[in-house]
């Protein structure tokens, strides 16, 4: 299916188009938005990659300051915010409280903007920000496109929710029934979106009211994966009034190397297709028990791991040793078959490597799509956010497999080791499941190619500018 024609806006320019970037808070949104600004400066375009420091998390830092140097092309615009007292609200979540930094200080980036040469051209947006900062951008007349860095499920919900809740006549939130796609229930819903007060609810209602006034929708999904959200999206089915185009340029193909103390050499030892890979995120700390069933259930399940420990929400506060977290004699007793790190790694090149035969992951979408794109079938556990959304899409595309009774944010059970064994050993066995992940690495390679409806929806962005 040929993606949806966007819209235009302003006057036409002449040459290459200048296009500025404005990613918010977390790996999971910066990371999308560096490899949209190397895709694009490829397709020759002029791109402005707007910084706001300094950063949350170091991993971070470390990825901006990576990418520029690795693409001295790319033009950085330091983003200086307004004054923000983070007391005068009731979350304590660092990310949530960027994203409402960085959108309290919309009407400073026009500024910004026009001190910038080339003119620019129009900016896309990251979805966190955009109902702050589209109408400053229309109020100068730069057109605003957004990025959404999760599924097109997700979006649908992001673009329902405010009419569910408009229309509801009881408190809480239930199951929610998007229309043209289907039912995402009570369970799967974001944790915050179940308190109206909370501050990440605000923003997402906000959100969602504004997506029909953007020039368009990037989306870091591909057909093969969500024809029917896609469809339903773009066919005005999830809002009746209609949305602007939404157009899927995924997956977004990793830009950046490894980085020092990778653990490439230890995979480098390993058999083909041997070793599960273990990670949560950036955003995720499990608690010390159910860390402890982990490592018993990897330990059980005979298999190889890599395993990437994570103990604290914001990597700047790890300051516990593995020894501390699992023991010295457990260390010692996996040493000969798993590897056990803690810290950032370079996770495409991992997913990339032909020791990895599988994935136990939390299903943020990067890693979906990161796993899509090689073929690595995924054990998953949502732990929060979109995660168990994204995971219902993992599993319908037949990339992998879904344990829905595993606990996630607010839940207290502790999933036991004997069980995760069993179910790591269940994802590197099945060979049916490992021929499925591979046909839809197919499917993801093809759509990126230059011909293929991602690679087509990258160039219909490009070209409307």
């Amino acid at each position: 299916m040929p993606p949806p024609e966007m819209r235009t806006s302003g006057d036409p320019r002449r040459g290459a188009p200048h296009i500025a970037l404005l990613p918010s808070a977390g790996m999971g949104h910066l990371t999308p938005f560096c490899r949209l600004a190397v895709g694009l400066s490829d397709s020759g375009c002029d791109v402005s990659f707007i910084t706001v420091q300094p950063t949350v998390s170091s991993a971070e830092s470390r990825r901006v300051a990576a990418l520029l140097a690795a693409f001295p092309r790319l033009r950085p615009l330091d983003f200086r915010l307004a004054d923000f007292d983070p007391s005068a609200f009731a979350s304590t979540d660092p990310f949530f409280l960027r994203f409402e930094a960085i959108r309290r200080s919309a009407h400073l980036l026009p500024a910004l903007l026009a001190a910038a040469s080339p003119p620019v051209s129009a900016v896309v947006v990251d979805i966190s920000l955009v109902s702050t900062f589209l109408p400053v951008l229309a109020g100068v007349g730069l057109p605003c496109y957004l990025l959404f860095t999760a599924s097109a499920a997700m979006l649908s919900l992001c673009a329902h929710f405010p009419a569910y809740i408009a229309a509801k006549t009881t408190a809480g939130v239930g199951d929610v029934e998007i229309p043209g796609l289907r039912t995402v229930p009570k369970s799967s819903i974001p944790l915050p979106l179940h308190d109206p007060n909370n501050l990440f609810t605000t923003q997402f209602v906000e959100n969602g009211r504004i997506l029909q006034k953007a020039c368009g929708i990037l989306i870091n999904t591909f057909h093969a994966l969500e024809q029917e959200a896609l469809d339903a999206l773009n066919g005005g089915k999830v809002v009746p009034a209609g949305l602007p185009p939404v157009v899927a340029i995924g997956p977004l193909k990793p830009v950046i190397g490894c980085e020092r103390g990778s653990p490439l050499p230890w995979l480098d030892a390993q058999p083909a297709r041997s070793v599960v890979y273990v990670s949560f995120g950036s955003r995720t700390a499990m608690s010390a028990e159910q860390m402890k069933e982990l490592g018993t259930g990897l330990e059980r399940s005979g298999c190889r791991f890599l395993w990437v420990v994570k103990s604290k929400v914001v990597d700047r506060e790890e300051e516990v040793e593995l020894e501390e977290l699992l023991g010295e004699e457990y260390l010692e007793r996996v040493r000969e078959r798993g590897l056990v790190v803690k810290g950032w790694v370079e996770q495409e090149e991992i997913l990339g490597h032909v020791a990895v035969g599988g994935f136990l992951s939390h299903c943020g979408w990067n890693s979906v799509t990161e796993a899509a794109l090689h073929g690595v079938p995924i054990l998953a556990w949502p732990r929060l956010g979109d995660q168990r959304v994204n995971a219902d899409v993992m599993a319908r595309g037949g990339l992998g497999i879904w344990v829905k009774e595993w606990s996630w944010e607010g839940e207290e059970k502790v999933v036991r080791g004997e069980e995760i064994g069993e179910r790591v050993r269940e994802l590197m066995e099945d060979e049916g499941l490992r021929a499925s992940a591979a046909r839809l690495g197919k499917e993801a390679v093809k759509a990126v190619a230059v011909d293929g409806s991602s690679g087509k929806g990258l160039a219909e962005f490009i070209g409307k500018l």
